[in-house]
């Protein structure tokens, strides 16, 4: 393993142990894993910057000084931003056979939460900053690493209070990598495809309020708000929306169809489309945009486990209402109002 790929390990490792679980609500706490991070960068001659949104909900900055240009117009590019988050989301170690913040290595592979979504990537910034200062090389450009709180939930106290309360670090910034980009996809045998995003599912908010008739716990009531609700939200995500495709994802699915050597029925994607029928079509690329032509309407988020929040995406372009609630008690309920619902907007 070279220095570079052990420090990243070992970033990736320390950084898993840290439990930084984003349950929703505000519910996190970053601020040790930001800690951690601003030291390495430290260490490898950074100067980084550590801000807190809220107590506990830390994020951290740092600026790797290009070396100017190269060659002819470099001396025109704008500084690129690697982007990675600090936060997870729950685990339950009964669900798991090694414990989720372990940051165990076993058979080869580092198990642990954030292991994938995204210690990892974060690891790999880490270790690239320490592989450049060891060996003195410098970028062209200008890299400003950014590892933010928040990604898991609504990115308030995250990449958009970053954004909105200093955006002067991320001057000049033309370009940004972040999370799901750059990976190899294997389609078949011998078939490697590497996605590009152009696109991104949306969110927004919405409350769903259902009336009932008023009436102690210990009587029975055929017109209970709770149970009139709990009936609107199994109907919402159990309901089958229709595949519409917005010309980004249409040019995405024909794109992923010709690199895996799929034709397509003619006028196949014309019209209504069934999301099942669509993604058989594609064989093993269909996983690629499985996520983007169906909506998450009443899926959890953040776990197997039902609990009093459910959350979920749409489709670029697509509009849906999703239900996500608080538990009601089931007496003298007349009037009941699920405040945390979101309809998904492209």
């Amino acid at each position: 393993m070279t220095p570079a790929g052990a420090d990243a390990t070992r970033f990736a490792a320390d950084l898993i142990r840290i439990d930084t679980t984003n349950r929703g609500g505000g519910d996190a706490h970053e601020r040790p894993a930001a800690e951690y991070v601003t030291a390495r960068l430290a260490e490898a001659g950074l100067e980084p910057v550590l801000l807190e949104s809220a107590p506990g909900r830390a994020n951290v900055v740092a600026r790797i000084s290009g070396a100017g240009a190269q060659h002819e117009g470099a001396q025109h590019e704008g500084a690129l931003l690697l982007h990675g988050h600090l936060d997870v989301v729950p685990a339950d170690p009964a669900a798991w056979s090694v414990p989720p913040f372990s940051g165990e290595i076993r058979d080869g592979v580092l198990w642990g939460r954030g292991a994938v979504d995204m210690k990892n990537a974060d690891a790999v910034l880490i270790a690239l900053a320490a592989e450049w200062a060891r060996s003195g090389r410098r970028p062209r450009r200008d890299i400003v690493l950014a590892f933010t709180a928040d990604e898991e939930d609504t990115a308030e106290f995250g990449a958009r209070w970053l954004v909105e309360r200093h955006p002067g670090l991320f001057e000049g910034c033309t370009e940004a990598i972040g999370e799901s980009g750059a990976f190899t996809f294997h389609a078949g045998p011998g078939q490697r495809l590497y996605p590009i995003a152009s696109a991104e599912r949306g969110t927004a908010w919405l409350k769903l309020t259902a009336r009932g008739r008023a009436g102690h716990g210990s009587k029975p009531n055929e017109t209970n708000a709770v149970t009139r609700l709990a009936e609107a939200v199994a109907r919402i995500g159990a309901y089958r929306w229709p595949v519409r495709l917005i010309p980004t994802v249409r040019a995405a699915v024909e794109a992923i169809a010709a690199a895996a050597g799929t034709r397509l029925p003619d006028g196949a994607l014309d019209g209504p489309l069934d999301a099942d029928e669509l993604l058989g079509w594609l064989g093993p690329a269909g996983t690629l945009v499985a996520g983007t032509v169906r909506n998450s309407a009443g899926r959890p988020a953040r776990g197997p486990a039902a609990g009093t929040a459910a959350g979920g995406a749409a489709r670029p372009g697509a509009g849906l209402l999703q239900a996500a609630h608080h538990a009601a008690a089931p007496c003298c309920i007349r009037h009941c109002c699920i405040r945390h619902c979101r309809i998904t907007r492209g």
